[in-house]
C-alpha cells in the first residue's frame, strides 16, 4: 500500500469496494486494473495512486477489511461477561460478517490466496491481531477455570481459525448458498467439548 495518509478518502474506499466486486466476479488473475478503476468509476492512473499494483490491492483489502473486523469483533466481545460468552459470540460474528458480504468471503478465501507475494512475503500483521484475539479468550476462560489449563493457546487459537477457515471456503467453494451463521452452534460446541474443564463426580454410598 502506498502512503498512508491517502487512506480512509472516498476514491480510497470506492477502489477498495469495486476491486472486491471485480475480484470476485472475473478472479484475480484475469482482472484488469481497468476493469477496477471503471467499476469504480475513476481514471485508470487514479488506482496507482493509491496502490502499486493489483498484488497491492489485493493485499490492501485484505489489511483493510481485517482491521474493520477486528474492531467489530472487539465491540460485540465487551458485552460478553464470561469466556465461554465470548467464544460463542466470536464464531457467530465471524461467520456473519463472511455471510453478509459474499464477493469479499470469495476474495479473502480463494483470491487473496492465489498471490504469491501473499502467500511468500506479507507479514499478516493484522492475521496476528486476529488470532491474539481468540488467544485472549481462551487464557480468559482458563483463567475462570472453565478452560483447561494444559490446552496450548498457540495451537488452540489456530486450530479454531483453521476450521472455520475451512467451514467459509466450503460455503464460498458451493456458491455461498445456504445459512453460514446457523452452524455456528454446532462449532462451537465442538470446540466446548475439546476446550472445557473435566467435570467430576464422585458416588456417594
Amino acid at each position: 500500500m502506498k502512503d498512508n495518509s491517502k487512506r480512509k478518502n472516498d476514491k480510497y474506499d470506492r477502489i477498495l469496494e469495486a476491486a472486491i466486486r471485480v475480484f470476485a466476479r472475473n478472479g484475480f488473475f484475469q482482472s484488469r486494473v481497468s476493469d477496477i478503476a471503471r467499476e469504480a468509476g475513476v481514471a485508470d492512473g487514479t488506482i496507482y495512486l493509491y496502490f502499486r499494483n493489483k498484488d497491492d490491492l489485493l493485499i490492501s483489502i485484505f489489511e483493510e477489511k481485517m482491521r474493520e473486523a477486528i474492531e467489530i469483533f472487539k465491540r460485540e466481545l465487551m458485552e460478553c461477561p464470561d469466556a465461554e460468552s465470548k467464544f460463542r459470540k466470536f464464531v457467530e460474528v465471524h461467520l456473519y460478517l463472511f455471510e453478509k458480504n459474499p464477493d469479499l468471503a470469495s476474495v479473502l478465501q480463494v483470491e487473496l490466496r492465489q498471490s504469491a507475494r501473499f502467500m511468500k512475503e506479507y507479514k499478516k500483521v493484522e492475521l496476528k491481531r486476529f488470532l491474539d484475539l481468540i488467544g485472549q479468550i481462551i487464557e480468559q476462560g482458563q483463567e475462570e477455570g472453565v478452560f483447561r489449563k494444559e490446552i496450548s493457546v498457540s495451537i488452540a487459537k489456530r486450530f479454531v481459525f483453521g476450521a472455520l477457515d475451512e467451514i467459509v471456503s466450503t460455503w464460498v467453494s458451493r456458491g455461498c448458498k445456504g445459512d453460514l451463521k446457523s452452524q455456528a452452534p454446532h462449532i462451537v460446541e465442538l470446540f466446548l467439548q475439546g476446550f472445557k474443564c473435566r467435570q467430576t463426580t464422585e458416588n456417594v454410598s
